[in-house]
């Protein structure tokens, strides 16, 4: 695993949480979509620009992990990577992590975000993660069949399995260091 995609079946999937303790356990440098996608103060980053933001990454980091969804450029990821590793949590998690989230974060930007894009909270938002949930099941399915061929895909539905995950990485990278 060197090129790795997170991606998870809606907001609150625990993807930005999961990326980063992945990334302590290979050693390989964390790359957050939002982080590309929204500039200052909630400004969405053009498709071109974030599209080669993104290609940028792909074309001269020998490792890297991704994080993130981003339907509209998910070929470019794809294309590239050697792992996806999906997360498909409950859908009251979801929503119990993204209310926690925001209550967490009132005021303060998350270190997965762009830069000056203070935490906030709207009845869209919840809206979206509810009415979407079990249709991007269904597609990331026909993601897997599109895109996955040749790769390594990893499905955790739980926080048990990923804690699991990570466990097991961590002991491996302890086992090698000695």
């Amino acid at each position: 695993m060197k090129r790795i995609m997170v991606i998870g079946v809606s907001a609150g999937a625990g993807k930005s949480t999961f990326a980063r303790r992945l990334g302590e356990a290979l050693g390989i440098e964390v790359h957050h979509l939002d982080r590309l996608f929204w500039k200052p103060n909630w400004v969405e980053a053009s498709i071109e620009e974030f599209g080669q933001a993104q290609q940028k990454i792909v074309d001269e980091k020998q490792e890297w992990i991704i994080e993130g969804n981003y339907t509209g450029t998910f070929d470019i990821r794809a294309e590239y990577a050697d792992t996806m590793i999906y997360l498909e949590i409950p859908l009251y998690t979801c929503l119990y992590r993204v209310i926690k989230r925001w209550l967490t974060n009132l005021g303060k930007t998350r270190p997965d975000m762009g830069v000056g894009c203070k935490e906030k909270m709207e009845w869209t938002f919840i809206k979206f993660i509810y009415s979407t949930y079990y249709p991007r099941k269904k597609k990331m399915r026909e993601r897997f069949r599109q895109y996955g061929k040749g790769k390594n895909i990893i499905v955790l539905k739980n926080k048990r399995e990923i804690e699991d995950y990570i466990s097991r990485l961590e002991n491996l990278k302890r086992v090698v260091a000695n």
